[in-house]
């Protein structure tokens, strides 16, 4: 009697789209059973409205907002998750020598202003306490300490990306070999799609949007981009950056948009805006020196730049 081999289903892509962290999720994961497939997806969102509560500043009761009432006053002994994504940010203050800051200024209800002025005061005020080095931590006590009274720390720049990547890993942990995070338009991947290619990406024609003029295989990898004007739409991306130069106070002219790729969604995220708020040149220098990292600057001229052995696809 011949025995019968019964084939499995040809895995497929399945996506849900959600509206998560104020933005638009779509997450996808490859698989071929639709229930299994539904129930991952539900694990993902599950965790990245975790990460959005621990990260909130809304709440009375969460760990951030006790950081910040406690600017100027004392340290804040934290959980070890959130001291990790502190410390993180610091150092990519410190790699973009202050480009990127999680620090900003509200003024404290007790503060004062006996002359009643509050133009020149109240900005250079500001400044002084929007500096990622007054962030003081301690690793063996796991506190933070915001050296300035009216300092506070917020994570609107990388939180997506952060709860991407752990999305990421609740999928990967699940048994989820191969997927796709869509992030408001900011991209986090693995695996391979399932006739087994990689994943790619078209980047569109600054000057004409529906033609690609590069494809750039992303299998493995995040991408981040931030977009100087409406001018200019990439396939992967609609997202606005602020292109206030934080140190000059100007507005950025002379990229249209940066896109970073890198295997982490929260540092691609991270690096985005300063790239763009430092330059092309200066921008590009940076890439180059760090491992497993590239770009794509596009400038006003519509002239494509790209960092050190990128993976483009034409």
């Amino acid at each position: 009697m011949l025995a019968i081999k019964t084939l499995s289903p040809k895995p497929v892509i399945f996506r849900r789209t959600a509206r998560l962290m104020g933005d638009q999720f779509e997450i996808s994961v490859v698989g071929s059973n639709p229930e299994w497939a539904d129930d991952r997806i539900d694990d993902a969102i599950a965790e990245i409205n975790r990460v959005e509560k621990l990260l909130s500043t809304f709440s009375d009761d969460s760990t951030i907002n006790e950081i910040n009432r406690n600017a100027g006053i004392k340290a804040v002994k934290a959980d070890p998750e959130i001291f990790r994504l502190i410390d993180r940010s610091v150092q990519i203050s410190d790699l973009t020598h202050g480009a990127f800051d999680i620090t900003y200024y509200t003024p404290d209800k007790d503060d004062s202003d006996p002359d009643n002025t509050i133009g020149k005061t109240t900005t250079k005020a500001s400044l002084s306490r929007i500096n990622y080095q007054n962030v003081i931590l301690d690793a063996m006590a796991q506190t933070v300490f915001l050296k300035e009274k009216g300092m506070r720390i917020g994570f609107g720049a990388n939180c997506k990306g952060y709860a991407a990547d752990r999305a990421k890993y609740i999928l990967q942990m699940n048994g989820v070999s191969s997927g796709v995070i869509n992030s408001g338009g900011d991209l986090l991947t693995w695996g391979a799609q399932p006739d087994h290619e990689p994943w790619t990406i078209a980047t569109a024609d600054p000057s004409q949007k529906s033609k690609s003029f590069s494809n750039i295989v992303i299998s493995n990898m995040a991408v981040a981009t931030s977009v100087n004007s409406e001018k200019f739409t990439a396939v992967i991306n609609q997202k606005k950056a602020n292109t206030i130069n934080a140190k000059k106070g100007f507005p950025v002219s002379g990229i249209k948009s940066v896109s970073i790729i890198s295997p982490s969604a929260e540092l691609a995220d991270s690096m985005a805006t300063p790239v763009m708020s430092i330059g092309i040149n200066a921008g590009l220098y940076l890439i180059n020196q760090l491992n497993q990292m590239a770009c794509i600057i596009i400038d006003d001229h519509e002239r494509v730049y790209s960092s050190k052995d990128i993976n483009i696809l034409n």
